[in-house]
């Protein structure tokens, strides 16, 4: 019996093992980096959750959504909308892959 752990590759991030190519992964690296900070801004307010879905201009069912770390249903220009709404500077960094 193979040991698969042996077998597998490794990757760079969790993003580069669940995403099937490198624009996915690229994507979700951005998206998990903005929601982390989004989740980070709103909990420091220490609002109900209502008040933060009216100051980010969301449904409180979005707003839990967004709390709750549900990347799968923000995609990065709704993400990039929110942290606008949040009073988030954004700031984009681009390199050369290693």
């Amino acid at each position: 019996m193979e040991d698969t752990a042996l077998n597998s590759d490794i990757h760079d991030s969790v993003w580069d093992a669940l995403a099937d190519t490198q624009q996915e992964a690229a994507n979700l690296k951005a998206r998990s980096a903005l929601l982390y900070e989004i989740r980070k801004a709103v909990r420091s307010w220490d609002i109900p959750q209502e008040e933060a879905a009216r100051r980010l201009g969301l449904t409180r069912p979005r707003t839990n959504d967004l709390l709750r770390g549900k990347l799968a249903k923000f995609s990065l220009d709704a993400l990039v909308n929110i942290a606008a709404s949040a009073d988030l500077e954004i700031e984009i960094r681009v390199r050369q892959a290693a």
